[in-house]
């Protein structure tokens, strides 16, 4: 048992709370400060992309023995559901069987989240804006604005968990060696809606993700337990095909028309809600150090915001708090050391994962429905079925396993490699499930190891 510290955790969103309940079940004093309104009373929406949870986010949850709680409030997603212009249809499965990622309602799962770090212990106080922090006390300043009079509050420990416009980032970067970047995708998104069948079941698939992949934009699309979907329309913020080229709603019905035939029996309020919902941004966000001494920390988006393309930035920011865990049980009351190992372990993973993340988006916008890619995937899985031992797919070392981000980023790219080999063979169309593609994997494999 560590010896109880008052901590103060800025931020209530996921992750915040979680390492709320870990820490106070570890006997400290946690306090949470929230800038907004207790989400539990008000009205979420118009800003939202739906959140999956894979084995890395299971794995922090099931820690603290709250995964069986969280799955309550989840659906089961275990393929793509690809829709084509034509409206045609393609489904690749993700995994093996049994294998899904999780869909969960972003404010379903944060007010749940509230809820338990409270039964737990945890104090929230909301509508309390942080503006600064003391790096070498923990201090933290409150005021109604920047400008105006601050009161402050003593911590023995301060953890920012307020995003990726971080106000305890903020006063990090005043330091001496302390490196920071972000970096805006032209990509903005906008949130739609499907609502439920008039019986309360989906109007489709529930446990697919649903992608509508045009190339520089996309459309997509994850269940709700109340039978609706949360889309979300990826697009360019200028230029051809872009939000700004949508001004009214006969371009915008046409647009759809043109590109998403199939959403027009699904989406009845496809022109208020994308009138009415802002047109938010997407960004990378790298800082390092992510700590000072043993009072200050950064975690989740604060110190690693990335693109929503791999849906791991909920699940990379709770695997920040198993490790974090780890620390404490390794080091004790020895803060310093625990938190300088927990940023060093963490920093490349999170790069990885930014990585990945970006590249992604590629992916699901553009290759999915390419024929070559497709069949590329369907190689890959063939041949992970006859050797689980020798291969395993990237997708599913990112999301159905818990090796760390930069291996799973550094072994993806070598059999990427392979498989761009095996893709020029002569008539791979044909024979892709024979024993010479086989047997040429199992070569290069072992040319690695040669």
């Amino acid at each position: 048992m560590q010896t109880p510290k008052k901590i103060a955790i800025v931020g209530s969103g996921l992750v915040g709370t979680l390492l709320g309940i870990y820490l106070k079940k570890r006997g400290h004093q946690v306090d949470v400060f929230d800038r907004s309104p207790d989400i539990r009373k008000i009205n979420f929406s118009g800003r939202s992309i739906n959140l999956v949870m894979s084995n890395r986010g299971w794995k922090t949850l099931r820690d603290i023995g709250l995964e069986d709680e969280i799955k309550k409030i989840g659906i089961p997603v275990d393929k793509r559901c690809i829709h084509m212009v034509d409206s045609s249809l393609i489904y690749q499965n993700y995994g093996k069987d049994g294998e899904c990622i999780y869909s969960l309602s972003r404010g379903v799962l944060n007010k749940r989240m509230i809820d338990l770090a409270e039964q737990a212990g945890v104090n929230f106080k909301f509508e309390q804006k942080v503006w600064d922090v003391d790096l070498t006390t923990a201090t933290i300043s409150i005021g109604e604005s920047e400008r105006g009079e601050w009161t402050t509050e003593d911590y023995d420990l301060t953890f920012g968990s307020d995003g990726a416009f971080s106000r305890i980032r903020h006063r990090m970067q005043r330091q001496s060696m302390f490196n920071y970047s972000q970096e805006f995708l032209e990509i903005g998104y906008k949130e739609l809606h499907i609502p439920a069948n008039e019986d309360g079941s989906h109007k489709l698939d529930k446990n697919s993700l649903h992608i509508w992949p045009r190339g520089r934009f996309m459309l997509m699309a994850l269940a709700n337990l109340d039978g609706s979907f949360t889309c979300t329309l990826f697009m360019p913020h200028d230029g051809e095909n872009s939000f700004e080229s949508l001004t009214n709603k006969d371009q915008l019905i046409t647009f759809f028309g043109l590109h998403f035939p199939d959403t027009k029996a699904v989406i009845p309020d496809l022109v208020e809600d994308f009138f009415k919902n802002p047109t938010s941004y997407l960004v990378t966000m790298k800082c390092f150090p992510w700590t000072y001494s043993d009072k200050v920390a950064l975690i989740g988006d604060a110190c690693h915001a990335i693109v929503p393309f791999y849906g791991h930035g909920m699940n990379a920011g709770f695997e920040d708090i198993t490790v974090l865990n780890e620390m404490i049980d390794k080091y004790g009351d020895d803060w310093a050391n625990l938190l300088n190992e927990y940023e060093n372990s963490r920093k490349p993973n999170t790069d990885a994962i930014a990585e990945l993340s970006y590249r992604n988006f590629m992916e699901m916008s553009s290759k999915t429905a390419d024929a070559k890619f497709l069949l590329q995937k369907k190689i890959e899985k063939w041949f992970s079925d006859k050797h689980p031992d020798k291969w395993m797919p990237l997708y599913s070392r990112v999301t159905f396993s818990l090796q760390p981000y930069s291996e799973a980023l550094a072994i993806g790219d070598f059999q990427n490699k392979i498989m761009e080999e095996v893709m020029q063979m002569e008539n791979i169309e044909e024979k892709w499930n024979s024993e010479e593609v086989e047997q040429k994997i199992i070569q290069l494999l072992n040319s690695k190891f040669q």
